[in-house]
């Protein structure tokens, strides 16, 4: 059975992991493992050793506190969102295009995006 924090480690690997544009093979080989565990930590499926996360916080350049971060909070997701954004693909896809921006492109975006959900 999986352990929620098992889980939340491994959707903030796959999160962070999708933020640098990093496939899990990179992933892989950059920590010295096979792709396939990688594929476990982030399901939750296999837990991450401490020195194992420590490898991977370095290899994914966050520190080792990132993996925790938000594990107090209990998310109320909204009705027309999906449960869980950091496995979504499109949300992930958008949060790094839109870093990605320069700042002050991302604060237009960011305030058309607030203006047109709450006309919405």
């Amino acid at each position: 059975m999986k352990h929620p924090i098992d889980v939340h480690v491994g959707k903030r690997i796959r999160h962070r992991r999708w933020m640098v544009g990093t496939t899990q093979q990179q992933l892989a080989e950059k920590v010295g493992i096979k792709f396939q565990q990688i594929q476990k930590y982030e399901t939750g499926m296999n837990r991450v050793s401490a020195s194992r996360l420590w490898d991977i916080a370095h290899a994914l350049g966050v520190p080792v506190s990132f993996f925790f971060d938000g594990i107090e909070d209990a998310p109320v997701p909204a009705s027309d969102m999906p449960g869980d954004l950091l496995s979504d693909r499109e949300a992930l896809e958008l949060l790094r295009s839109y870093y990605a921006m320069p700042e002050n492109q991302r604060k237009q975006l960011f305030e058309l995006a607030r203006v047109l959900s709450q006309a919405a």
